[in-house]
């Protein structure tokens, strides 16, 4: 025995509406600041270097632990 072949739903969205909301969406649109130099991630507006957070406290890390290992050296 065969099932009944279902009716196709009308859509809800026109097809239209659809399309212009996901060109709306889009991953380029998405990007609201400039982006980290070194990851690609957004950057602060208003900070003078290209650096996310994250790896501009890397560069202060590393900045301190050069700074310590200078006077062992001598």
């Amino acid at each position: 025995m065969r099932r009944k072949a279902q009716p196709k739903p009308e859509p809800v969205i026109s097809p239209e509406i659809l399309e212009q909301a996901k060109r709306s969406i889009s991953p380029d649109s998405l990007k609201k600041g400039p982006v980290c130099s070194v990851c690609g991630a957004e950057t602060a507006s208003g900070v003078g270097e290209p650096l996310c957070w994250v790896c501009r406290r890397l560069k202060i890390s590393a900045w301190r632990e050069i700074e310590q290992q200078m006077p062992a050296q001598e």
